[in-house]
């Protein structure tokens, strides 16, 4: 029987770096010991492997759910696809995303989960095997459930993956009215919500956009207020990088490098996203794009180049120790989890940057799969039973103003005023709302006390008050 030998798994120290922040910033709280261990720690470790038929024998999978916290119901995290994924990895992800949805004031509490494998080695009917055998071991431990955890897509895996799980935990729970919520990230046509493929993309473009909007910031590192005209390099041309780049784009930033692993292209000139990203498609690379007038096979020199605001939207731990200081940007946004280690981050505030943390920037996933869940256990689409109302309401009011000043509107300009909001529309409404003022709370701690030295300690400190008002709520039971 052959394994993917992952019992000799590489030692990391994700999990510590995150629990090192927390512990940084728990100084700048006022709760007790007791309470800061609860919070801090993971809650379940669920570590399992199961076999699957490949060819004529078997191999076996290595797999994780971990639920960090149950101070909100359910827990809520992806599912990530990846060879190099192990158990350290998973806890901090899962970390991660309880501070994150506190940070946004989404009510859940912090999961994730990991399967180990590279997806592009496996066929698609060997996937679905894999996904629905995965989905059949949370359930047998009730590691899944609409109110109980609840995941998402994550690197490595999609809509696809979600469609199969849940299906997978529709079967398995037959009659379940609400079996949908089990799982976000859907696709459409499976109870998913419009807008969520390019959420965690959009959320961070959002970040960047309200980071750059703080005229007194913007002064400190010698840059002029506003996104247009803002030079950005974004490193990932998958979901989140691609969709980050594209609204960057639309927010009038000027994106002038992109990198992927097999390396990086540069135009001081500006980029077209959209033709870089078919380029790369149509021959596997994104070297030789002819739009670039520098390219780099290593991609890491991609990350080096003049710019205003780099988007690292790929995986954790590439801005490193070695290699911040030759970095030019004054403004990090982290699409990616844990892009930056702790000791670059430090050198980087040193030499007058700022980074906008990735518990706060890439949250749009989470804040738009919320809704989703909502969605699901409403068994209403967004705005399908006011929506022709509000138009009706419009139109009254359109047809009133007309009839007081005598003016008349064309017709393309009453269609405008008169249409009531589409799903979409509503999501990404909710999206910018919470993005924005989730900027402002956590902006509002970074400078009520000079000793909370960067905006991730900022984020964090308003994460801890808020989990921990939730735990002295509910009490300890028995």
């Amino acid at each position: 029987m052959a394994t993917n030998n992952s019992i000799l798994e590489l030692d990391t120290h994700f999990f510590a770096d995150v629990c090192n922040n927390f512990d940084y910033a728990a100084q700048f709280t006022t709760h007790d010991a007791g309470l800061l261990d609860q919070i801090k720690s993971c809650n379940s470790v669920y570590r399992f492997r199961f076999p699957i038929r490949r060819g004529n024998g078997f191999e076996v999978i290595d797999a994780w759910r971990v639920e960090h916290s149950h101070h909100q119901s359910p827990t809520k995290g992806g599912i990530r696809y990846s060879e190099m994924v192990n158990e350290d990895e998973v806890m901090a992800l899962a970390a991660l995303m309880t501070y994150k949805c506190a940070i946004v004031n989404v009510p859940f509490g912090g999961a994730k989960g990991g399967i180990k494998i590279n997806p592009k080695n496996y066929t698609v009917q060997e996937l679905e095997n894999i996904t629905r055998r995965y989905t059949v071991e949370l359930i047998k431990k009730n590691f899944i459930g609409p109110s109980v955890d609840v995941p998402a897509p994550d690197y490595g895996s999609g809509e696809r993956e979600m469609g199969w799980i849940a299906d997978t935990y529709a079967t398995m729970n037959p009659g379940q009215l609400d079996a949908m919520g089990a799982v976000t990230g859907k696709p459409i046509a499976l109870h998913g919500i419009a807008g969520r493929r390019e959420a965690t993309g959009r959320g961070v473009a959002i970040a960047a956009r309200e980071c750059v909007s703080i005229a007194e910031d913007m002064q400190k590192l010698g840059l002029t207020p506003g996104i247009a005209g803002k030079k950005v390099i974004v490193q990932g041309l998958g979901n989140v990088g691609y969709y980050s780049a594209k609204f960057m784009a639309e927010f009038g930033g000027v994106i002038v490098g992109l990198c992927e692993f097999e390396g990086a292209v540069y135009n001081e000139d500006g980029l077209d996203v959209e033709a870089v990203f078919q380029h790369r498609k149509a021959t596997g690379s994104i070297l030789g794009f002819s739009g670039a007038k520098k390219e780099f096979k290593n991609t890491g020199e991609g990350l080096e180049q003049p710019c205003d605001i780099l988007i690292p939207a790929a995986l954790e731990n590439q801005l490193r120790e070695d290699n911040i200081r030759n970095i030019k940007a004054k403004i990090i946004v982290e699409g990616a989890n844990g892009p930056t280690s702790p000791e670059a981050e430090k050198i980087f505030y040193a030499n007058g940057g700022i980074i906008v943390p990735d518990m706060y920037a890439n949250a749009g996933g989470v804040t738009v799969s919320y809704f989703e869940w909502l969605k699901n256990l409403s068994h209403v689409a967004f705005g399908r039973i006011n929506r022709r109302f509000e138009e009706n309401s419009n139109l009254n009011l359109v047809n009133m103003v007309e009839g007081i000043t005598g003016l008349s509107l064309s017709a393309a300009q009453r269609a405008t005023i008169v249409k009531g909001a589409s799903e979409l529309e509503l999501v990404n409404s909710g999206l910018e709302d919470t993005m924005i003022r989730s900027y402002q709370e956590i902006r509002n701690v970074w400078n009520s006390d000079d000793k909370i030295d960067t905006l991730r300690t900022a984020a964090m400190v308003g994460a801890i008050n808020k989990i921990a008002v939730s735990y002295q709520n509910l009490g300890v039971w028995p």
